[in-house]
């Protein structure tokens, strides 16, 4: 019996299907680490010193201040620092005019 010969036949070459647009898509922003947040201890020894704080801050200013100034002044977060002033509200300590906090 006489062996057939395979032959690969040759591929016919394909037609080049039109090429699709590529839309890049732009890439989504990057996410910037969220500062991470002081874990305030909300106990009755805390508010008591933060408090203090807060007193001492509006004391030396003399005037009234803001909650964002009574942070600053104090180097407490603003977290902290309106556990303090909720503490010193509550003695009767503090009074406010237009947004601004200053000592009773």
């Amino acid at each position: 019996m006489a062996e057939k010969k395979t032959t690969k036949k040759a591929a016919a070459p394909k037609a080049e299907a039109p090429k699709k647009a590529t839309v890049k898509k732009a890439a989504a922003p990057k996410k910037a680490a969220a500062p991470k947040k002081a874990v305030i201890a909300v106990n009755a020894e805390n508010a008591g010193f933060k408090a203090g704080d807060v007193y001492q801050a509006l004391a030396a200013a003399g005037k009234a201040l803001t909650v964002k100034e009574i942070a600053k002044a104090a180097k407490i977060s603003e977290e902290e620092t309106l556990l303090g002033l909720g503490w010193l509200f509550k003695e009767g300590k503090l009074a406010t005019a237009d947004e601004k906090i200053t000592l009773a």
